[in-house]
């Protein structure tokens, strides 16, 4: 049996703010040291339950913030960005299960940390209905045939994980106070709630259903800043929506990943740009 485990740093027990999920800020090691716990949790949790083999994709900011040592050597780790499926790398058919640790809400929506994929993304909307990278993730897992069974993080992404996912188990291991405020559980709560809840999701993961994943995906993606989407106009296909929206449609979850990955890093020029206007000023 393999289980797959997508580990991201803001919807970490004791993480809140910039300073703590950007690498370079002074409050970045402590947050590396609290993930790896998390990510240990749950692998651990998961040979627990009799998984053979149990892969961890670091999936934060430059995807290379686990502490590798701190981790449970039976887990195969992968790292490093960029990656052809981002979050999701890693993941195979006929795995029994997906675990989606340290998420988080979604841009536009209330919960520590909240974004999606991008700070230059303020909404991204498929077939109409607003996600982040809980539900692309989810959908992406679904179109494999893999399951999500945990998702843990602040107490609004478990929530919207409920809503979503049938039968998944959640671990809100904090409380959004505020976007860069947080209520959380001591670590050595957390960790140990995970590896529990990690335990049940495998051992359980037969009654999982994954959702439907519809034939064509109709893409919205909203910037942040009409700058961003000029250079996200370069994806072949795009259409503009408006001063600041791209619309375009994709045949599968993998194209899905793929457009918003594009467009991430083609909007990302946007900010750098006007950082190095700024900087001359």
């Amino acid at each position: 049996m393999r289980v797959f485990v997508s580990i991201d740093m803001e919807g970490v027990a004791g993480v809140a703010t910039l300073d703590q999920a950007v690498r370079g800020g002074t409050g970045y090691p402590r947050a590396q040291e609290l993930m790896t716990a998390e990510a240990d949790a749950a692998v651990r949790g998961a040979f627990d339950a009799g998984a053979e083999e149990v892969v961890v994709n670091d999936s934060h900011g430059t995807m290379d913030n686990l502490l590798h040592a701190g981790l449970d050597p039976r887990a195969q780790v992968v790292t490093g960005s960029p990656k052809p499926l981002a979050m999701m790398q890693g993941i195979a058919e006929g795995d029994a299960v997906a675990l989606f640790v340290g998420y988080h809400a979604a841009a536009g929506e209330q919960g520590v940390l909240a974004h999606s994929f991008s700070g230059t993304f303020r909404q991204i909307r498929v077939n109409g209905r607003p996600v982040g990278e809980l539900e692309v993730n989810a959908l992406y897992a679904a179109s494999l045939g893999v399951p999500v069974g945990l998702v843990t993080g602040d107490d609004l992404v478990c929530a919207a994980a409920a809503k979503t996912l049938p039968g998944v188990v959640t671990v809100p291991v904090k409380r959004a106070v505020g976007f860069h405020a947080a209520t959380s559980l001591h670590p050595s709560v957390a960790t140990e709630r995970i590896r529990a809840a990690a335990r049940d999701a495998v051992s359980g993961h037969a009654r999982l259903e994954c959702p439907p994943v519809e034939d064509t995906l109709h893409v919205e993606i909203d910037f942040t800043t009409p700058l961003a989407c000029d250079y996200a106009m370069y994806v072949p296909e795009a259409r503009r929506a408006g001063g600041q929206g791209l619309v375009r449609e994709v045949g599968n979850a993998t194209d899905l990943i793929r457009l918003i990955s594009t467009c991430l890093h083609l909007s990302a020029q946007a900010t750098r740009e006007t950082a190095a206007v700024a900087a001359r000023r």
